[in-house]
């Protein structure tokens, strides 16, 4: 079994390579805002499921939410973060987590630390919020919309993946630290756990597959 965060032809074919014979996906390959038709891309990623006998698998929204083995659940957990609780509303459902620093919090310098080590590169940062960073909201991906949210219940600082445009002007009107660490990057932690879990109990050998994305 392979696993990645998302599922396109280079994951296929270096997971058919390992001799997988299921891959799971944090990002699948059908999605709403698509047109719903075989076009030659997909049509390309399919033949390699299909020539090479592998099943796919994606868990998206239900994997950032989990309070396990979640993106969001993790990278709170790699942060040092304690007393988690839901957070970030899609479609009136919490996908993320909303966490705090144990003690007195953390300077800000040392959580933009902290979040280049879990995530292996350096984040986008709005540094905009207090000394002392007691409390944070994270949603990993595309999660910049749940800003606002983090505004609204004070929180000192928000992780997300990729930035939205009016991010950096919120978060200094705000007074809040806006962290984007990555889509990709942010999203690597769930569906490796789940890998692992899966791996573990059906006795079968997990390999995770990184294809680094820049965004």
């Amino acid at each position: 079994m392979a696993s990645g965060v998302s599922a396109h032809r280079e994951l296929f074919e270096r997971a058919a390579s390992a001799g997988a014979g299921l891959v799971l996906v944090h990002h699948g390959l059908f999605w709403d805002r698509a047109p719903r038709h075989l076009s030659p891309t997909l049509a390309a990623r399919l033949r390699v499921l299909l020539e090479r006998h592998m099943n796919l698998a994606a868990y998206h929204l239900p994997l950032d939410a989990h309070p396990d083995i979640g993106n969001n659940a993790l990278i709170a957990e790699g942060l040092g973060c304690r007393e988690r609780e839901p957070f970030g509303l899609h479609h009136g459902v919490p996908i993320g987590v909303r966490a705090r620093f144990p003690g007195g919090g953390v300077p800000p310098e040392e959580l933009f630390a902290r979040v280049e080590a879990l995530t292996g590169r350096r984040p986008l940062v709005f540094d905009s919020g207090p000394e002392r960073v007691r409390s944070i909201g994270i949603v990993s991906g595309g999660g910049a919309s749940s800003l606002g949210e983090a505004i609204e219940e004070g929180l000192d600082a928000f992780l997300t993946g990729e930035p939205a445009e009016p991010a950096r002007e919120e978060a200094r009107e705000a007074g809040i630290h806006f962290v984007a660490a990555g889509h990709y990057a942010t999203e690597t932690f769930g569906i490796r756990r789940l890998g692992d879990v899966v791996a573990e109990r059906f006795d079968l050998e997990h390999r995770f597959i990184d294809v680094p994305n820049p965004v």
